[in-house]
Order: C-alpha cells, then sequence, then structure tokens
C-alpha cells in the first residue's frame, strides 16, 4: 500500500501537527507501508519507504512561521510517479484542493485530517466576521473526503455541528520514554530560580501568539505576584512574534527559548505545573507531554485540552479567558500536596496507555477500509472501461 500525504510543513518538532505526522510515518513505515510527503519546511532525511515532495510556499504576512503554500504543476506528474492508494490531505488550503480535485478525477480514495482550528483563529485577528464563512468553506471541503479524523470528540462534535460528516477519532499518544520523571533536573530548577524544595515552577510550553491566550497567562503571573503565593516561579518555553512584548509585561519570567529532544524532556520534567490556557486546542500534544513528565496541568474548558485532563484526571479545568479561575486552580494545585499527588499518579497512568503504535492502528485500519471499498470500485471501472475500449474497435 502506498499512502501520499499533504503535510503542509514537515519540519521535526514544530508543532503538535508535525509531531503526530512523523509519529504516523514511523508507524506506517515500520508496517511497511511506502509514504510520500508533500509539504514546505521539510527536514531533510533518508529512510527506506519514504519519498519527499518540497512545495513552494510564501509566508503569511501576519505569522511568517506559517506559510501558503502554491500547487506545482510538477506535483501531478509525482503523483501519477508515486501512484498513491490513498491520498491523505492535511491542510484546507490551495494545494489541498488541487490535490482533491486530483484525486476525484483518477479515482482515488481521499481521507482528510483536522490538526488546526483555523476558525477559532480568527477572533484572535479581529476577523471574527469571518468566522461562519470559514465553516462554510471547511463543510464543503471536507465533505468530499471519504473520511475525516479528528483528535477528540470535542472536536468532532464540533464538526459535526457544522456539517462536516463522515468524521472519526483519531486521537494522540506519547513516547513515555521521551517524556519521562526521569529527566527532572535540580540544576535546571537552581537556574530558574527554584533553589529550594518549597519553590514551585509554573511552566508554559507552545508558541508565542496571542490565540494561544496568553493574555489570560500573563494576568495570572500578575496575581500569583501581588497576592501570591511567593515561591512560583514562571517558566516559559517556546517563542514566537510576541515574545518581546511578552518579556515586558513578565519581567521575572524566565524565556528559556525554542527547545527540542532532552532538553524540551528536561524542561517539562523539572517544573512543577504546566498552565495552559488556549482555546484553540484540537488536542493539545503539550498537555500529554506533560503528564508523562509527571507533572499536573490547568487547562481551558473550551477546546480539546479539557477531555485529556477529564479523561486522565491529572489536573483541572478552568474557565476559558478568566484569569482568576485560572489562578484558584494554580494555587489549588501547588498549595495541595496530597491533590498534587493524586493527579500526579493519575496522569503518568493515562500516558502510559496511550503508545503511539495503538494510537495509529486506526489510521492504517481506516487506510485499509478505504482501499477495500473505494480501491476495489476504482480497480472495477477501470477495467470496465479498458473492456469497453477493446470490444469497441472489434
Amino acid at each position: 500500500m502506498r499512502i501520499a500525504i499533504y503535510a503542509g510543513a514537515f519540519k521535526r518538532n514544530q508543532d503538535g501537527a508535525t509531531k503526530t505526522l512523523y509519529e504516523l510515518v514511523d508507524s506506517l513505515i515500520e508496517k511497511g507501508i511506502e509514504v510520500g510527503i508533500w509539504g514546505f519546511n521539510i527536514t531533510p532525511q533518508q529512510r527506506n519507504g519514504l519519498r519527499l515532495y518540497p512545495i513552494v510556499s510564501v509566508p503569511l504576512p501576519f505569522y511568517p512561521d506559517y506559510k501558503l503554500t502554491l500547487p506545482n504543476p510538477k506535483m501531478k506528474h509525482q503523483l501519477r510517479e508515486f501512484e498513491p492508494d490513498v491520498i491523505h490531505i492535511t491542510v484546507p488550503d490551495m494545494v489541498g484542493i488541487s490535490l482533491m480535485r486530483y484525486a476525484q478525477k483518477k479515482g482515488i480514495p481521499v481521507l482528510t485530517s483536522y490538526h488546526t482550528d483555523f476558525p477559532s483563529y480568527l477572533k484572535s485577528y479581529r476577523l471574527g466576521k469571518f468566522y461562519k464563512s470559514a465553516w462554510r468553506y471547511f463543510k464543503w471541503f471536507y465533505n468530499k473526503s471519504r473520511t475525516v479524523l479528528a483528535p477528540t470528540d470535542e472536536i468532532i462534535g464540533k464538526l459535526k455541528r457544522n456539517g462536516i460528516e463522515h468524521v472519526k477519532l483519531w486521537s494522540r499518544g506519547i513516547d513515555i520514554h521521551k517524556y519521562s520523571r526521569s529527566f527532572r533536573s535540580l540544576s535546571l530548577r537552581a537556574a530558574w530560580g527554584a533553589d529550594t524544595p518549597d519553590k514551585k515552577v509554573i511552566l508554559y510550553s507552545g508558541r508565542f501568539v496571542w490565540y494561544k491566550d496568553l493574555e489570560t497567562f500573563i494576568k495570572v503571573y500578575e496575581r500569583f505576584k501581588k497576592h501570591g503565593p511567593r515561591n512560583v516561579v514562571f517558566v516559559l518555553a517556546g517563542d514566537g512574534p510576541i515574545r518581546d512584548e511578552l518579556e515586558r509585561r513578565m519581567p521575572d519570567a524566565h524565556f528559556i527559548g525554542y527547545l527540542q529532544g532532552e532538553e524540551l524532556s528536561c524542561a517539562y520534567a523539572s517544573a512543577d505545573l504546566l498552565l495552559f490556557p488556549s482555546t484553540t486546542e484540537t488536542f493539545g500534544n503539550v498537555v500529554l507531554e506533560a503528564l508523562s513528565s509527571g507533572i499536573p496541568v490547568v487547562v481551558s474548558n473550551e477546546g480539546g485540552c479539557k477531555e485529556i485532563v477529564c479523561q486522565s484526571g491529572g489536573g483541572l479545568v478552568a474557565k476559558a479567558g478568566d484569569p482568576d479561575s485560572f489562578y484558584k486552580n494554580c494555587k489549588r494545585i501547588i498549595c495541595d500536596n496530597q491533590l498534587y499527588k493524586k493527579m500526579q499518579s493519575r496522569g503518568l497512568k493515562y500516558a502510559e496507555e496511550r503508545s503511539w503504535e495503538k494510537i495509529n492502528s486506526r489510521v492504517i485500519q481506516e487506510y485499509q477500509h478505504i482501499c477495500q471499498n473505494e480501491g476495489k470500485g476504482r480497480r472495477t471501472k477501470t477495467r470496465t472501461t479498458l473492456l469497453a475500449k477493446y470490444y469497441r474497435y472489434q
């Protein structure tokens, strides 16, 4: 079986979406399935069973880390050469439309996956008036595919309420060897100013953009500074266009930059709590990474993160956009040692049950299912057409 994936960005560890696709590709290659990746910002690599096809792109003016990809005439030739059994589209942009049309013309089954809740971002950029239009477009696009994969029941419900059909669950996994309590570092904590056992580190991990609701994070920081407890240290891992503004408004916080690999593992495990107020997450990989690292979490009651917390019992859920709610929940966890240990234990147990192999087996089964159904129909149609042409000229 051959799977063509339009990944958008395929840069290792760039964000939750790319981490998810990297894990999927690993699972496919391990099963002997050939994979072709079309995208921009592709991390160079040579692996048996994997082909990479870079696409031309231009940066978006309001957020250069995201790119606008443009259909390339070479793509059709590349697809004909690769001969995919399924085309998997992860981004509903112009290239996604082009691939959808190509697949329909060639009779190749299409599967899509929903990774980023773009309509929710519009309000952060004062473009809320386009919210309904965005969903109308998404309904038109995603309903052209055989199956739509979404990461949580919360997001599945949201897609269905907006008229998108054939939605199935593709959750997210975690490598408990990469994110583990064993990476906890007392020297790193000391460098952050948490040099005594009574100090507590509240961590944020992710992009520095307003649609992650970092305004709420700032206000929680301000409440701790004003009302205490005074033994709390704030650490932010990541980078993005609003970093200068965050540093100005949180002068005592530690900004440790964009981390990956063991450095990121150490940052998680050396903290005591993850505060992640974003309302726009479809899943929230950082939440699962925190639980696997042995730290409880406080998240918003909007978006996909709350589902992880409710299922695991590894943290608390606060009211979206309400700094007081987030502040009280953070304070409750770090001040109640018995509650903290319960949440820590529950989070670790939850992470242990979520291997990528188990999670991605569902996607592979869906590929096989649509190949067996639509793929058979395509082969039968092709054979019938060839027979008709043969008898016409006899």
